[in-house]
């Protein structure tokens, strides 16, 4: 039977849903805005921030009410504290978007570095994840959502392998110094994304599995 309660969490989804377009559009503008030192998309990532952040004050304060109000179990108390986590996360991204934001202006009038494509790949790759952990939560596929945690150690793997190689190239080329810290920053914000991403995921496992985990000790297990 379709209730109260169920019609407040499809419009918690909604909300969590219209958070990710935000968050996704946010992270895709600043890798552009990197890539093709486009200043007008770094303000526009700065500028839409806002919305983002109102929309994880709303989708507390509805889940908070939720929590309060219906007293939900089961199923439905799991979506809603995953609804939480996620909006948590889906905010800190944007952030990290911003910082991206950031340093893409900061880097905007300056010669790209060597890297400049191998950058484009990590940050092609945590966007990824990112939309992979959206459509996980959009259709509760715990398949998915396993797939974005291990797609995480790809990112690692370029993180390590780009500050290395701005760390190297520092240290050869001196008059690249504050381009290459400025980069180290934005390879660093890609690989926290990832993070978040991979945070995502595991509450869709959470949401729909009620299992809290730390994903590897769960493949351990299948």
């Amino acid at each position: 039977m379709y209730t109260h309660l169920h019609e407040e969490i499809e419009t918690l989804k909604l909300k969590v849903l219209k958070m990710v377009s935000l968050t996704e559009d946010a992270v895709q503008k600043s890798i552009q805005a990197y890539v093709n030192k486009d200043l007008y998309l770094a303000e526009e990532v700065q500028d839409g921030d806002v919305d983002v952040n109102r929309l994880e004050v709303e989708i507390d304060e509805l889940a908070l009410r939720l929590l309060a109000l219906e007293q939900p179990v089961a199923g439905d108390l799991r979506f809603i504290l995953g609804c939480m986590r996620i909006s948590v996360d889906l905010e800190r991204i944007a952030d990290e978007a911003v910082n991206i934001a950031e340093r893409s202006i900061m880097l905007s009038s300056r010669p790209p570095l060597p890297f400049h494509q191998d950058v484009l790949e990590m940050g092609n790759k945590a966007l990824a994840m990112l939309r992979h952990a959206a459509q996980a939560f959009s259709s509760g596929n715990v398949e998915a959502a396993l797939q974005v945690c291990h797609l995480d150690n790809e990112v690692d793997v370029l993180n390590h392998k780009n500050m290395r190689q701005v760390i190297e190239y520092m240290i050869h080329e001196t008059p690249a110094i504050e381009r290459s810290v400025h980069t180290i920053i934005l390879i660093r914000r890609l690989e926290r994304i990832g993070d978040l991403a991979t945070n995502i995921a595991e509450s869709v496992v959470f949401i729909a599995k009620g299992v809290n985990i730390k994903h590897k000790l769960y493949f351990d297990e299948r």
